[in-house]
């Protein structure tokens, strides 16, 4: 890898010689280069990394090449006569939960109920229904059985129903 016109390589490798054919060095501080020099290596490799020789997504690469953006003329934004949608509120909310004031944090007075202020919050709630099929089983004089026949579909001790997407249960 060549940084700025400086092979990195070749720089590492021959820093690492240069330690080995040091015999001065304490064995301390030879330790502690080699280690410092495995972590430089580490984060060159690191560097080199892009969408094409890596799993990196490719708007991670650096400096790539964005397509310009034609300009339409428009300004950004919702366009004039555009009718837009908001929430509304419904008349008949299925919860109400009341947040009173702490009259100890209001100052000293005298204070009357003139109504409310309101703001509904819509959850879409999701539960499991479970339907059992039960289908009537009889048994004639001689011991034979007779079982009714469950609705089409409905071929398993437990199932799902078509409604559910079997990969989103795992």
């Amino acid at each position: 890898m060549t940084i700025e016109s400086i092979d990195v390589e070749a720089t590492i490798k021959r820093v690492k010689d240069l330690i080995a054919a040091e015999e001065n060095l304490p064995p301390a501080l030879k330790v502690s280069l080699e280690a410092l020099l495995l972590l430089v290596t580490i984060l060159i490799n690191r560097l080199g990394l892009n969408s094409k020789n890596s799993s990196k997504p490719p708007s991670t690469d650096p400096n790539r090449a964005r397509k310009p953006r034609v300009p339409s003329g428009r300004k950004p934004g919702g366009q004039h006569g555009h009718a837009g949608t908001t929430l509304q509120q419904v008349a008949d909310p299925d919860e109400i939960k009341i947040v009173e004031i702490d009259r100890k944090s209001l100052p000293v007075d005298d204070y009357r109920e003139i109504g409310y202020e309101s703001r509904q919050v819509i959850d879409i709630e999701i539960c499991r229904i479970v339907t059992e099929w039960r289908a009537e089983v009889l048994e004639n004089s001689k011991g034979k059985r007779y079982v009714a026949p469950f609705p089409e579909g409905i071929t398993r001790p437990v199932q799902y129903g078509i409604g559910v997407n079997p990969s989103l249960t795992a």
